[in-house]
């Protein structure tokens, strides 16, 4: 047995469920935060704000593994792309995070006050970007191009859901002024996720250069 083989493949394997783990956490956050918006649920809120040192110091784990990896191994080639793709998705997933922190701090800014319309796109638009979160991990571990393109494609349905909130709001703000200032922060909430799907693509071109060897962009 090559044991420099076996021990690279060990580090990789473990690399891999780091970002798995790290993935669901962000998928979780997510969730939680839109849920929270939707329900009024400041404790929920409080939650996903408090969650993100978790993410955040899973992000450096992962570093440190990666890092560790490169000294010890010394890999080359399509090795060494699959360690310096776990360090950019790493980082996408951490500022996916951050925006799921943003969200909730929206519905603590809104507070108990009624949400001036139900949600029903917003949650609508998390989900995708829940799916794209998953579909992209699952497409590094796999190493499958084709499933990063589909997931890619996800992203015109995250904009065009992105377009619709912002014309129905501001239609809303111009009917009801009186509901601007809640208006906008739901406006802000739409903008956070379409940020985030942006990221979710990000991790899906890290992808395609993994297998590739070329840089991509999927969001043309």
């Amino acid at each position: 047995m090559n044991t420099s083989r076996y021990g690279f493949d060990q580090g990789l394997a473990s690399l891999r469920q780091a970002l798995i783990d790290m993935g669901e956490k962000v998928e979780k956050a997510i969730h939680d935060a839109v849920v929270s918006l939707k329900q009024s649920d400041l404790a929920l809120a409080r939650r996903v704000i408090d969650g993100d040192a978790d993410i955040n110091r899973m992000e450096e784990q992962i570093e440190e593994a990666a890092s560790s990896l490169i000294v010890t191994q010394q890999p080359v080639a399509k090795d060494l792309r699959r360690i310096l793709i776990a360090f950019k998705m790493a980082g996408d997933l951490e500022r996916m995070a951050d925006l799921a922190v943003d969200i909730a701090k929206v519905t603590l800014r809104i507070g108990g006050e009624p949400l001036i319309k139900p949600l029903v796109d917003i949650p609508r638009m998390a989900e995708i970007v829940q799916t794209m979160t998953a579909d992209s991990i699952a497409a590094y571990i796999e190493e499958n191009v084709e499933l990063a393109y589909r997931m890619a494609k996800m992203d015109d349905d995250v904009d065009d859901l992105y377009s619709q909130i912002l014309r129905e709001l501001f239609t809303y703000m111009a009917d009801h002024p009186n509901t601007v200032d809640q208006a906008i922060l739901l406006c802000f909430v739409a903008r956070y996720l379409e940020r985030t799907a942006d990221h979710a693509t990000n991790l899906g071109e890290s992808v395609v250069f993994l297998v590739k060897g070329r840089r991509t962009d999927l969001n043309r």
